[in-house]
């Protein structure tokens, strides 16, 4: 812990926080910053011009990042019959139905991902507790209840991540590794900044994208400006 407190102070003394930056910038001294005893996330904070407290204005959903976010991803399915099979066979690390309810009652979960087909949801919901405040329980607004399993699977598999937005409106997800080049961390937050856009609340006025700060794991947040879609590095 005392090494991470002076990382930080230092990175706090030699960084102005206060200062916007580029995209390019901001990757750059992020990577300049990096740990040198593990491989960071990239974090994404994006502060949206919404009204939180309004449900017709929250923003939630998915999207399958182009060069992935750097890690293995562990896949759940909740299925019955032959969809069993099929999902074990496009590359689900668990599948079941009823077994593996109770897999994730008495042991400790370590999936990224939990799909779904819909005629089992009815069975899952007593798992409520459990996935809910993970952000794992499956849901049709993230294209994790579907029956085109093969679809879903490959996707998760390839760098699907899920995104909704907090209290204050703010979306937090993570766009990739701080080894990634700065190429792939731009399009996956591109990727991400499009689908956001697709999204957008009707009632949401002015901006809709108000601010969008950058991070590491072990890192400080770096305020991006004038961002601005298929911007070029």
């Amino acid at each position: 812990m005392i090494k991470k407190t002076k990382k930080k102070n230092l990175m706090n003394k030699n960084i102005n926080k206060h200062k916007e930056y580029n995209m390019y910038e901001a990757i750059e001294i992020l990577k300049q910053n990096q740990s040198k005893n593990f491989i960071e996330s990239v974090d994404i904070a994006i502060n949206l011009s919404i009204n939180p407290k309004k449900s017709e204005q929250s923003v939630r959903g998915s999207t399958v990042l182009p060069h992935g976010i750097g890690r293995k991803i562990k896949v759940a399915v909740f299925a019955q019959g032959e969809n069993i099979q099929k999902a074990k066979k496009y590359g689900a690390d668990l599948a079941g139905g009823n077994e593996i309810i109770e897999h994730f009652k008495n042991k400790k979960n370590n999936f990224d991902i939990v799909l779904a087909t819909p005629e089992i949801m009815p069975m899952i919901g007593k798992l409520g507790p459990i996935l809910g405040p993970k952000g794992l329980m499956p849901n049709p607004k993230t294209g994790t209840i579907t029956n085109n399993l093969k679809e879903a699977i490959f996707n998760a598999k390839k760098g699907k991540i899920k995104y909704k937005n907090d209290k204050n409106g703010i979306i937090h997800t993570t766009i990739g590794k701080i080894n990634f080049s700065n190429e792939y961390l731009y399009n996956n937050l591109n990727q991400l900044i499009v689908e956001l856009n697709k999204i957008k609340p009707m009632h949401s006025k002015g901006n809709f994208i108000k601010k969008i700060v950058i991070s590491t794991t072990m890192g400080i947040g770096l305020k991006i400006t004038n961002y601005k879609l298929q911007e070029k590095l």
